[in-house]
């Protein structure tokens, strides 16, 4: 059953093994020329997997991959029960509400400290499980980078999503990130990713006048 269709890649819920699992296949691009297609999309494969794999390391909640198939660029993972952060927010009580996204900012400070950029922060791609675990995924456009452009603009995207997404709570609730991101990277680190997020803010300003 087709749960997501996206422009890189589609995901399917499927029964696999007696287990609910997603199915998520990477698309070909008629565009492309047909080797370097399939390279890419081999490439996209097999990366995201392992950075996947890493991101739990650094204490992430993220999907179990169960089988990677790098001819047909797909890969087979953990079906997380729980609802997207972006569908329970504004249900949460103010204390929840804060308390749920300084959480969220710690995880991207793992993530960060790890050299993992996820590149594609939204309340649409974070979990929260039954249990209260929150995890991260989609990890389709995440790259290894300690830069701190890379960090800003990563963190941008989350303001951004709070802004379109949940505008009556964007500014607690970044707030609350930023906490949590301060708690786990400290002062300094923070402070200078801060910075970047302004300068980030300022270029599109910039374009948007032009």
């Amino acid at each position: 059953m087709l749960i997501k269709k996206g422009a890189e890649a589609n995901l399917y819920l499927e029964d696999w093994h007696n287990r609910k699992v997603v199915l998520k296949q990477r698309l070909s691009k008629e565009y492309r020329i047909p080797e370097i297609d399939e390279k890419i999309r081999s490439q996209r494969t097999i990366h995201e997997p392992q950075i996947i794999h890493k991101a739990k390391e650094a204490g992430v909640p993220t999907p179990t991959i169960y089988m990677i198939d790098i001819l047909d660029a797909t890969i087979i993972m953990e079906f997380v029960k729980g609802k997207q952060v972006k569908q329970i927010l504004s249900d949460l009580s103010d204390k929840e509400r804060r308390s749920l996204c300084r959480h969220i900012g710690n995880l991207i400070g793992h993530l960060h400290t790890y050299g993992i950029i996820h590149g594609d922060l939204t309340t649409s791609n974070m979990i929260l499980t039954p249990t209260g675990k929150v995890v991260f995924v989609d990890f389709g456009l995440s790259e290894h980078s300690i830069e701190l452009e890379n960090r800003g603009v990563d963190l941008h995207l989350m303001k951004r999503t709070f802004q379109s997404s949940h505008f009556k709570y964007a500014k607690e609730c970044f707030d609350a990130v930023m906490e949590g991101y301060r708690r786990f990277m400290g002062e300094d680190v923070t402070k200078d990713v801060v910075g970047k997020i302004r300068e980030i803010e300022r270029r599109g300003r910039y374009i948007s006048a032009r």
